[in-house]
């Protein structure tokens, strides 16, 4: 190995070794909270393009694991932000942690996967601009990245809380 190649090396160990530090310190903020709020869920901890991944999940069906998704996510994007804070708490660093909860990430991951693709299919076909409703940056990035899969480009215009993805043909 040469000397590029062997820093490339740990500087990827050490990349690997500080999320899943995020995810542990991530993990126990989580445990404690589920605790406190009295409800059942075991967690799970990955590392998924270069960020720290920690879902809850739970083997009863996960009906109270509900509760912290709440309508459209939004318990769940401030449960998120709330866990990010503790592990910058901890390590001092910005995470950019991802928090799925009974497995609702993964399916709305799939739900605007097709909505992109089908997005960029009309924008393909008439050869307009195709506007979408306004999304949480979790949502837009999903789409992009279904979008841009699909051959096409798509930018995110507005203002939050009411940024939108925009689809252009080619």
């Amino acid at each position: 190995m040469t000397e590029g190649t062997t820093s490339a090396a740990a500087e990827g160990a050490d990349t690997l070794t500080r999320l899943e530090q995020e995810g542990e310190i991530a993990a126990d903020y989580l445990e404690g909270l589920l605790d406190i709020a009295d409800l059942d869920g075991d967690i799970d901890m990955d590392v998924e393009a270069d960020r720290a991944s920690v879902s809850i999940i739970s083997d009863t069906g996960g009906r109270d694991l509900q509760k912290l998704v709440g309508r459209d996510g939004e318990v769940l994007e401030a449960l998120q932000e709330l866990t990010r804070l503790a592990v910058h708490r901890e390590t001092g660093d910005r995470s950019r942690l991802m928090l799925d909860i009974g497995g609702y990430r993964a399916t709305k991951r799939a739900e605007l996967s097709e909505l992109g693709a089908k997005a960029a299919a009309d924008a393909k076909n008439s050869g307009e601009p195709v506007r979408l409703k306004p999304m949480t940056p979790f949502e837009r990035k999903v789409v992009h990245d279904a979008v841009k899969a699909a051959g096409l480009r798509s930018e995110s215009e507005g203002e939050e809380p009411q940024r939108f993805v925009v689809v252009l043909p080619n």
